[in-house]
């Protein structure tokens, strides 16, 4: 088990752009400490590509690689072939892409490549939108969630619809590993790209990163917040591997959705029966999670 105590004093991910406060900073800089200097990030066009390759700095000290939006999955299915075909063996490939670049744009890439079985990381950090282009909706925005694509008003409750559940999905390539996490839990985070980094083929890790430009709260609020959507069970942190689900915190009570959802201003405008119909929705996934994953 990886704890802060153990990681290296040395920076790979240093002086990065971010917002303050930002979820995603939290990811990069503990990912690339658990996994070396001997390590290849593959960065879409995103947040995380854009605030750590400002000209003329380059914020990650280990090389990475900026290209197209939809083909995050894509890329790393070449730079594993390519080590594999130079005989490389200890060299870590990963990718960083956000929420819209995972389940939206990039989904068909990631698919083939889970699919191929080649041999790579892939973490999805997830803001609940396309913060780097404006705010837009994502397929992960979640339901009642303002954004500039998908306005509160008198007209709209703002994002209509639940958001998609990429663990899931990945779980139905039967993939040998695939997990989520969130950045306020930064040792269970760690320890799954410590395992992600020592499992033969795919792995997929989907880590809530709060946003505190995108979702509107106090920067200094982001541990806080994060903590906040799993103890209300607005997400899970759980594992696959060996065909088999394991739920690695279940809170003995959910806590209000309320708390979460008011502490936030894209959520501000929400009725009490529309934070009901999200608190519902949520008892009845953990309904289907208790069902099929804890039995």
């Amino acid at each position: 088990m990886i704890k802060m105590k153990d990681l290296t004093d040395k920076e790979y991910l240093y002086g990065h752009k971010a917002c303050p406060g930002c979820g995603m900073g939290i990811v990069g800089r503990l990912a690339t400490k658990v996994l070396g200097e001997k390590t290849i990030i593959a960065l879409p066009a995103s947040c995380m590509s854009t605030v750590t390759t400002q000209y003329p700095q380059m914020n990650y000290s280990v090389p990475s690689m900026t290209m197209a939006f939809p083909g995050t999955g894509a890329v790393l299915s070449g730079m594993s072939a390519g080590l594999k075909s130079l005989g490389v063996k200890d060299v870590n490939v990963i990718g960083f892409a956000g929420d819209g670049g995972t389940a939206d744009i990039g989904i068909q890439a990631l698919s083939g490549a889970v699919e191929r079985g080649d041999d790579f990381i892939y973490v999805c950090y997830d803001n609940e939108a396309y913060m780097n282009t404006g705010i837009q909706r994502s397929g992960m925005t979640p339901y009642g969630a303002t954004t500039t694509t998908t306005p509160s008003g008198t007209a709209s409750i703002g994002e209509k619809h639940f958001k998609k559940n990429m663990f899931e999905i990945m779980i139905a390539h039967r993939i040998p590993y695939a997990a989520t996490a969130c950045s306020s839990y930064t040792t269970d985070f760690m320890n799954k790209i410590e395992k992600a980094k020592n499992i033969k083929g795919p792995a997929y890790i989907h880590v809530m990163a709060p946003c505190p430009t995108g979702w509107g709260f106090p920067s200094e609020l982001t541990v806080e917040i994060g903590k906040m959507i799993v103890e209300c069970g607005l997400w899970y942190l759980a594992e696959y591997e060996n065909g088999k689900v394991k739920m690695n915190l279940v809170p003995k009570t959910l806590k209000p959705v309320k708390d979460y959802l008011m502490a936030q201003k894209r959520f501000k405008h929400l009725k009490d029966e529309d934070i009901k119909a999200i608190e519902e929705h949520r008892d009845s996934e953990w309904e289907l999670i208790r069902e099929n994953w804890m039995k």
